[in-house]
């Protein structure tokens, strides 16, 4: 049995596992969608959603930036982020089937991706200061902690 911090952070581990696996999923699908969809489509999607702001509100921050985002957005932008959202969600896809299913090679895999996509998005928010970014991070280091509790405790439980 399980001492009681021990199962905490199991659960801890499991919650976090299944959330990444939902954000992978929702990254896979916006990824294809990125691919199917053309930038035309893109840019009077988003018209739509923000005209009437801007008719409200001609200075409506949030409203301007992605009107004008989404009429600079490129075909190669488009391509890249498809590529970049579907490659990534399929990798964290693989990896969390491995976790939820205690595959050995899954942690260290997990700990190595996972750090190599915080330094990508502090990289990146390097130049874009998103808070979102930020958000993604944070949580990445606490799922990498949790990761590698849970390998220390798996491994634990498996040396003779």
């Amino acid at each position: 049995m399980k001492p009681a911090g021990e199962h905490r952070i199991h659960q801890l581990f499991e919650v976090s596992v299944w959330l990444k696996g939902a954000h992978a999923l929702i990254e896979c699908v916006g990824g294809i969608l990125l691919y199917v969809v053309t930038t035309e489509t893109i840019a009077s999607w988003v018209n739509m959603f923000t005209q009437e702001e801007l008719i409200e509100d001609p200075n409506d921050f949030i409203a301007g930036y992605l009107s004008r985002m989404a009429g600079q957005f490129s075909l190669d932008s488009k391509e890249f982020y498809a590529f970049y959202l579907l490659s990534h969600g399929l990798i964290k896809l693989l990896l969390v089937i491995g976790l939820l299913r205690g595959k050995l090679w899954s942690y260290p895999a997990s700990l190595v991706a996972l750090g190599a996509f915080m330094a990508y998005q502090v990289y990146r928010y390097s130049y874009t200061h998103s808070p979102g970014l930020l958000v993604l991070t944070v949580f990445d280091a606490i799922v990498m902690w949790l990761v590698w509790q849970e390998w220390k405790t798996v491994r634990r439980h498996i040396a003779p």
